[in-house]
């Protein structure tokens, strides 16, 4: 097969041919299906991982990575010679900020296969994808979903590693009599100062709450984090 020369009027030819087979009204349709698959990654992105300590938000990015990858495939279906001067101008860009968690590796790539099924018009294939996707997320993650949506907060705890471990009884104890749902979520000592982080969920009282551990061992703090304002529910 014989390469078409690359000039202004093989391309502009290029562009004709392209324009028999996607209008503008299909182009500005394949723009708004992949804006809209995006904005449905970032809503799973948020629900299943957004809360994590180490997360870098990175679903702020996904509208415009959507809209970006889609308009570069309509361009490298233009031609060949064109398509090849595109991707290897993007042979420059690197990630200077490390990605800090391996979910927004896979997170990054449903956003940009959905916006190459948006750019080759296959919106059939995009509707599949999250359809697994939402299934796939939800065996993986188990009944961590559920539990979240029932979680008010977090709580952090800050004592003494000696009084921690001598007080351990009754700081479970105030904590059961006013957390009916909590679980230890991790734990750590440093310079004789344990920190021990829970999520928990049917809190009515914070103020009791704290007086309660306070009266039970000898924190240097007690802090309570609610998932958002009003969050006690």
């Amino acid at each position: 097969m014989k390469l078409e020369a690359f000039s202004p009027e093989s391309v502009g030819n290029a562009f004709l041919d392209l324009h028999e087979q996607m209008s503008a009204g299909d182009f500005l349709a394949a723009l708004l299906v992949s804006l809209a698959s995006a904005a449905a990654a970032a809503l799973l992105y948020r629900f299943f991982y957004e809360r994590r300590g180490t997360g870098s938000q990175i679903h702020r990015a996904f509208p415009l990575l959507s809209l970006a990858v889609t308009t570069l495939f309509i361009g490298v279906q233009v031609s060949l010679p064109l398509s090849l001067g595109l991707l290897g101008s993007l042979s420059i860009i690197r990630f200077r900020t490390p990605i800090k968690e391996p979910e927004e590796v896979g997170f990054i790539m449903l956003v940009i296969a959905a916006a190459i099924c948006a750019a080759t018009k296959n919106f059939d294939f995009i509707l599949y994808l999250y359809l697994f996707a939402v299934v796939a997320l939800a065996a993986a993650r188990g009944a961590a979903a559920v539990r979240w949506l029932r979680r008010d907060g977090v709580l952090v705890l800050t004592i003494p590693a000696e009084a921690a471990l001598a007080k351990a009884a009754e700081i479970e104890k105030a904590l059961s009599d006013h957390l009916p749902r909590h679980t230890l979520e991790s734990a750590s000592t440093r310079n004789g100062m344990s920190t021990n982080q829970y999520v928990f969920g049917g809190l009515r009282d914070a103020t009791a709450l704290q007086k309660a551990l306070f009266e039970a061992a000898p924190f240097a703090a007690v802090n309570v984090f609610l998932d958002r304002p009003g969050g006690i529910r």
